[in-house]
């Protein structure tokens, strides 16, 4: 499953939000959005959900057009993985993921075996079938990211977007949910996540969007197109890139403690 971007342009009203974005999301590959605060990244995966219609230019999804097909359809196709707000949802972690196999019943419907099963085995995935009865409420900030990754794939559908799921988390936490994320594009899977972290970006991603006052200003590899220029413009923060055994390392260059690191 690829997501191709060709030309978007969405406005609220009178004020442009998307203007002249191309990219494309390819299977088996995750792609990081990155950009500051007001960039667009959040209507941008509006309209990939076909949440948001009224756009210009088109967005293919194996390349027929998201405008021509429906919201059941989508959900076939899209599966969307939200931050976790801290809400206390009064539901196991199994009932969490079951939501994710509601579009292929009847509204009227409960879920049922088959249901059920694509709900564990989506649990069994991410290793966290041990949590299926426990209470989602009182789970980790990453078990809960991890659930609702979960959802998305009982879900079956192969092109996940992930908006800003490492948002809430602890560094620990954040760095299993984003190895989740990569393994699953090493199984075929289609990622598009949100970051405000560049350093995300470097390790986990295999392709960077990255947007600057609705605009795309880079789209490409990350080791091609990330560097101290583009992160200056984007968040107005001086870096090197400094290389380690483990990769590169975005590195803020403060005032009196700009030797010692590369750019690259």
């Amino acid at each position: 499953m690829s997501i191709t971007v060709e030309h978007l342009e969405f406005a609220y009203r009178t004020r442009p939000v998307l203007q002249d974005v191309s990219f494309c999301a390819e299977k088996g590959r995750l792609l990081a959005v990155l950009g500051p605060n007001g960039a667009g990244k959040t209507t941008l995966f509006r309209c990939v959900l076909g949440l948001l219609r009224g756009y210009q230019g088109r967005i293919l999804v194996d390349g027929t057009e998201a405008r021509t097909l429906s919201a059941r359809e989508l959900a076939h196709r899209i599966a969307y993985i939200p931050q976790i707000h801290g809400e206390a949802f009064a539901y196991s972690a199994l009932e969490m993921v079951l939501m994710g196999t509601t579009h292929s019943i009847s509204p009227f419907s409960a879920p049922k075996e088959k249901e059920t099963a694509a709900a564990l085995a989506a649990l069994e995935r991410l290793g966290i079938a041990h949590l299926a009865e426990q209470s989602f409420s009182r789970l980790s900030g990453g078990e809960q990211q991890l659930v609702l990754v979960a959802r998305a794939l009982a879900q079956q559908a192969y092109t996940l977007v992930m908006d800003e799921p490492t948002a809430s988390l602890d560094y620990g936490n954040q760095t299993l949910v984003l190895a989740r994320a990569s393994a699953l594009a090493r199984e075929g899977y289609t990622v598009i996540l949100s970051t405000h972290n560049p350093q995300h970006a470097l390790w986990y991603a295999d392709a960077v969007l990255a947007l600057q006052n609705g605009r795309a200003v880079a789209f490409g590899a990350p080791g091609e197109v990330m560097n101290s220029d583009l992160l200056q413009r984007l968040y107005g923060v001086r870096t090197a890139l400094l290389q380690t055994e483990s990769g590169p390392l975005v590195v803020p260059l403060m005032k009196g403690r700009e030797g010692g690191a590369e750019d690259g």
